[in-house]
C-alpha cells in the first residue's frame, strides 16, 4: 500500500444535506468518546474503512487469534432532516505529510457523497478541573460561526493552535467549498474527560436535531467528575503539605 485507501463496504446514495462528525484520538480523548458514543447510540451502519501507510506499522491481535490492521471507519446515520457520517478510528497519521494526505482522502470522499459540513471534535486543555464544561469553537466561515453560536458554541476565547485532523479537516474543507468547524470541549487535558464529551454530544444532538440517549454518558460523566475531584483534593493536600514543610524550614532573625 503506497497511499491512503478508502474501501467502501456499502454503496450509498448522495446524502441529504450531509454532515460528517470526526471523533479521532486527541486531548482528553474527547473526540474519540463522542464519536464512538454516537455510533453506538444511533446504531450507525459502517459504510467504509480507511487504511493508510501513514498509520503505525502494526496490527492488533484479536481474541480468536486473528489479526486486525489499524484503520479509521466511516459510519452512516439517516436523521430526520439530514444524513450524518461519523468517522472514528484507532489512530491518526504519524507525520505532517501523512496528516495532509489522509485529510485529503477524507475530504475527497466527503465531496463524493455530498457532505456540506465538516465537524471535528477535540479537547481544549486548560490545565484546570472545572465544574461546567464549555464548548469552544473555530469555523472557516462567518455564516457557519453564526449558526453554531446559536447552538451554544463559544468563539474567540480559545487560543493557540490545533494539531492534527481536528484542525486540518475544517481548514482544508474551505478549499473544497465546504463549511468546517472544530468543536473543542473544555478539559484539564490529562484525563479521559467524559463530562466534556457529554456536553458536545448534547450540543450536536440539538444542532443536528437528532435524538441521542445520554443516560450511559451521564453515568460515566458523573463517575469521571467524582474521580477528578478526588485527584484535585489529593493534589491540593500535597501542595498544602509541601507549603507547610517549606515554612518549617524558614528561620527568622528577631
Amino acid at each position: 500500500m503506497k497511499e491512503t485507501t478508502i474501501i467502501e463496504k456499502t454503496k450509498i446514495k448522495k446524502l441529504r444535506n450531509g454532515v460528517i462528525i470526526t471523533g479521532l484520538p486527541g486531548i482528553g480523548l474527547i473526540g474519540q468518546v463522542v464519536g464512538r458514543y454516537l455510533v453506538e447510540e444511533l446504531k450507525a451502519k459502517k459504510i467504509a474503512n480507511i487504511f493508510s501507510p501513514h498509520f503505525p506499522h502494526q496490527v492488533f491481535m484479536t481474541k480468536k487469534g486473528g489479526l486486525r490492521i489499524i484503520k479509521n471507519s466511516f459510519y452512516f446515520y439517516s436523521g430526520k432532516k439530514r444524513d450524518v457520517i461519523i468517522l472514528i478510528g484507532d489512530v491518526q497519521a504519524m507525520s505532517s505529510v501523512g496528516q495532509y494526505e489522509v485529510a485529503g482522502a477524507i475530504l475527497d470522499f466527503c465531496k463524493k457523497i455530498n457532505v456540506t459540513e465538516v465537524i471535528t471534535v477535540g479537547g481544549y486543555s486548560t490545565g484546570k478541573i472545572s465544574e461546567g464544561r464549555r464548548v469552544f469553537g473555530v469555523a472557516n466561515s462567518e455564516q457557519f460561526r453564526a449558526r453554531l453560536k446559536k447552538a451554544g458554541v463559544i468563539f474567540g476565547e480559545a487560543k493557540g493552535s490545533i494539531v492534527g485532523a481536528a484542525g486540518l479537516l475544517p481548514a482544508l474543507s474551505k478549499l473544497r467549498g465546504l463549511d468546517g468547524t472544530c468543536l473543542m470541549g473544555e478539559t484539564h487535558g490529562s484525563y479521559i474527560d467524559t463530562a466534556s464529551a457529554r456536553q458536545i454530544v448534547l450540543l450536536l444532538s440539538k444542532y443536528l436535531d437528532i435524538k441521542v440517549d445520554l443516560k450511559r454518558l451521564n453515568e460515566k460523566a458523573q463517575e469521571s467528575q467524582k474521580a477528578l475531584k478526588k485527584v484535585q483534593e489529593e493534589v491540593q493536600k500535597s501542595m498544602e503539605a509541601q507549603f507547610e514543610a517549606s515554612n518549617k524550614n524558614i528561620s527568622y532573625i528577631r
